[in-house]
């Protein structure tokens, strides 16, 4: 019996999920596959998720646009995923489907791995820019961490506050506009683009420009193509420190598949690997 697992997302023709996941089916020893199964905009989402059932799934990752969407289709949640209110994996078990939320449990350690040293004091200041589904799972997490101060910065004031709701009492955030943070951004410890600006094609473009930082920030961008983003580019001019995007995906793969097979997989020099046939690209 082979494992079915696979991705759903549009458009994911070129994701390095596949090479993710292949790289963990072989060192656990079970006998897979791991498929693109991109969806449309313009097909029958529940059509074309009713087909990936009849095909007896056993459990898939799920991208933009369809993070939240798929909330509507699963028999269950698990409790982060309910309370971030996206899910980038679903578990298929005895024909039900339990969604979780992966993203920021992987940033995190994807982070912890690289700059230990900012877990040390939890009153860093953290900003966040974008209000997608990936800032969603990775405030919760930096949350979750015990940071007290983590800020948003977004186009929409809405959005924004819409992540801010899933703070408590014991931590503190701003709104900003993009202008406000890029006339406060040099009074942040820890800094993470996560919008899709300055993503291939567009490599020429950024979401706040860049002239002085703290030269103790830590500054991230979790889009991986092209890995250099003018974004982080600029940050490594001012002499900051600087996170690429390709060891979130990395780890939250590493627990995506855990949750699938109860085996967690080890990193070991796929990193390295992946940086390669990402600079390749």
């Amino acid at each position: 019996m082979q494992l079915k697992l696979g991705l759903i997302g549009f458009p994911i023709k070129h994701s390095l999920s596949p090479w993710i996941h292949n790289q963990f089916l072989d060192k656990s020893g079970i006998k897979g596959t791991y498929s693109i199964m991109e969806i449309s905009p313009d097909d029958s989402f529940e059509q074309e998720l009713e087909r990936i059932k009849e095909n007896g799934i056993d459990g898939f990752n799920v991208t933009v646009p369809y993070k939240k969407q798929i909330i509507n289709y699963l028999d269950d949640l698990d409790k982060n995923a309910e309370i971030i209110g996206a899910v980038n994996t679903v578990v298929c078990k005895n024909g039900k489907w339990v969604g979780y939320n992966t993203d920021g449990i992987g940033y995190v350690i994807a982070l912890r791995n690289k700059f230990p040293e900012i877990f040390r004091d939890k009153t860093n200041r953290i900003l966040i820019i974008g209000a997608g589904g990936a800032a969603y799972g990775i405030y919760y997490g930096l949350k979750s961490e015990g940071f007290t101060q983590i800020d948003i910065a977004n186009r929409t004031h809405s959005s924004a506050k819409a992540i801010a709701i899933l703070g408590d009492n014991n931590v503190e955030t701003s709104i900003l506009t993009l202008d406000e943070a890029h006339e406060s951004i040099n009074s942040y410890n820890l800094i993470i683009q996560t919008t899709s600006v300055g993503m291939k094609p567009n490599t020429e473009d950024t979401i706040i420009p860049i002239k002085s930082l703290n030269q103790k920030s830590v500054v991230s961008d979790i889009i991986y193509q092209p890995l250099n983003t003018k974004f982080l580019m600029d940050a490594k001019k001012t002499g900051a420190s600087i996170h690429y995007g390709h060891t979130m995906l990395l780890y939250q793969a590493q627990y995506a598949f855990e949750l699938w097979t109860n085996k967690k997989m080890p990193i070991d020099n796929m990193d390295q690997q992946l940086k390669t046939i990402l600079e390749g690209r």
